[in-house]
């Protein structure tokens, strides 16, 4: 059939690798007589508390889904590795870049941002692009987006800005007042949202986007020199996004677009790779720069911090089983090997407690025992111990610290950079730190007339729905960013007032 992709196969590829039939077990590994019928006092008598292959099926299916992601639920990943092609040695001592050549195994899980996990690939959203590197220093998790850029600064917004992207709590809908309420209120959102209503708003499928570290890090080399740096993942696929149109259309007719897609490829070998590059900022031009270099509502413009090129990200398995690989992977942006360190970028230092929070919420204690998120070209070695679903309990290694019994050691050799800061302590207002200015270059500059009319009717498709007062203010913040962006809305929201334009004219959030 002309319509199976290797995706359709998987289960007859499978029987057919199997050189015979397997017994059917319990959970506990004994043999089972029959998975048809349960066992009953009579044909038609009450089922027995002793049928015990019964209970074991059952009470399994009542515990086999977990929390799905607060954020990021629908998502599909893939395993593969990064090769370094170029030294970056001068500026990092991580051993994952220590000489050209050098090959690390990796995972990337895509995903949308705001649905949920039944949610369709196609809507106009964020896409995650998280990335896990299993280096023989630990895991090193660069948890990123589709964009260089967010919607906020300070993480203490994070928390509403996803609840304007869910559901409104009464009416369990989507409600444009409290996205664009919110959007509006906070002008910061502006370069962002301008982004997200531009064609890359819709990538097509997940191998078609550059994926980003977005936060500023910092880079130390073997001579504790310290740098500030961002990470970015170019597609060698090249960018190619979705039209509205047909968006709308697949998120009915194909609402696992992306994933399938992403499957199929390297399901026929057509491993999809992107090409990683570093920008590089010294502590003294951060100091003095123009704007706070950790703002990351804010990109460093190429042209003053050029691209420098780093290696290749490959693809090239497809996880055994979605659940245990991909639903249970667990990111981590504390996750950082010697030679990368946090920056004072507020929205990743909100990131380093809150993941791991979640993950122990949504997987438990000892998520990173699991296959996937375990380090596998290192030793787990520490004090702590027990709880549920335990893997590795370290043997007779002693629990506590410090001990004479050859208990693990800690070694300075690994500490941080050292980094002096001074400042009152105080809650600072980071509303008003230039929220246009890099917009305006994005649309006078990157963007042509035809890009720029399909943002402006993406975005007045969008805020129709609004209340009026907040179409005003949503209108009055694009004017800010140019008077032709902002008069294009206005037009179009009253066209729509008017009739003229019809409904759907753009993939809803």
């Amino acid at each position: 059939m002309a319509s199976r992709t290797k995706a359709s196969e998987q289960m007859s590829e499978f029987a057919h690798a199997q050189k015979g039939q397997d017994v059917l077990t319990t959970s506990g590994g004994i043999p089972v007589d029959t998975n048809t019928s349960t066992m009953t006092v009579g044909p038609r008598g009450p089922v027995l508390m002793q049928d015990t292959q019964y209970m074991d099926v059952m009470s399994h299916f009542d515990r086999e889904r977990i929390p799905e992601r607060v954020v990021h639920a629908k998502g599909g990943g893939a395993f593969g590795y990064f090769e370094v092609t170029h030294d970056i040695s001068k500026y990092c001592k991580a051993k994952i870049f220590e000489r050209v050549g050098k090959t690390t195994p990796c995972l990337v899980r895509f995903s949308t941002v705001g649905g949920e996990s039944g949610s369709a690939d196609t809507v106009r959203d964020p896409r995650g692009f998280a990335m896990k590197f299993y280096t023989e220093e630990g895991n090193w998790d660069l948890v990123g987006n589709n964009t260089p850029i967010f919607f906020i600064r300070d993480p203490i917004l994070f928390p509403s800005f996803i609840h304007t992207q869910k559901r409104n709590p009464v009416t369990h809908l989507k409600d444009p007042d409290m996205f664009w309420d919110f959007i509006t209120l906070r002008p910061e959102t502006t370069h962002q949202v301008s982004f997200l209503f531009s064609d890359r708003g819709i990538p097509d499928g997940h191998t078609h986007m550059n994926g980003y570290g977005s936060h500023t890090f910092k880079m130390v080399n073997a001579a504790g020199e310290a740098v500030y740096c961002k990470f970015h993942m170019k597609t060698d696929q090249g960018i190619k996004n979705v039209p509205v149109e047909v968006a709308t259309r697949m998120s009915g007719e194909d609402p696992d677009y992306s994933n399938r897609d992403l499957y199929n490829r390297i399901a026929e070998g057509k491993n999809p790779s992107w090409t990683m590059y570093i920008q590089v900022m010294t502590f003294d031009e951060a100091e003095k720069y123009r704007f706070n270099p950790f703002d990351l509502t804010k990109i460093w413009p190429h042209s003053e911090f050029p691209l420098i090129p780093v290696g290749k990200m490959v693809l090239n398995r497809n996880p055994k089983n979605y659940f245990a690989e991909i639903e249970q992977s667990a990111f981590n942006p504390a996750n950082m090997v010697p030679g990368i360190e946090a920056s004072p970028d507020k929205m990743l230092q909100g990131r380093l407690f809150s993941y791991h929070d979640t993950h122990l919420h949504r997987l438990g204690t000892n998520y990173t025992q699991l296959p996937v998120n375990c380090p596998f070209s290192t030793r787990v070695r520490n004090y702590q111990r027990d709880g549920p679903q335990t893997f590795d309990n370290q043997e007779g290694a002693p629990n506590y610290f410090p001990n004479s019994f050859s208990g693990p050691m800690d070694n300075a050799k690994f500490s941080p950079s050292v980094f002096k800061l001074s400042g009152d302590v105080a809650r600072y207002n980071s509303a008003d730190e230039d929220n246009f200015t890099q917009v305006t270059t994005f649309w006078t500059k990157v963007l042509n007339d035809e890009e720029r009319g399909r943002l402006v009717r993406n975005i007045a498709g969008h805020v129709k729905d609004a209340k009026e007062f907040i179409q005003k203010r949503c209108v009055a913040n694009f004017m800010q960013v140019h008077p032709d962006f902002g008069n294009g809305i206005a037009k179009e929201l009253a066209k729509h007032k008017q009739g003229i334009v019809g409904a759907g004219a753009h993939a809803a959030l």
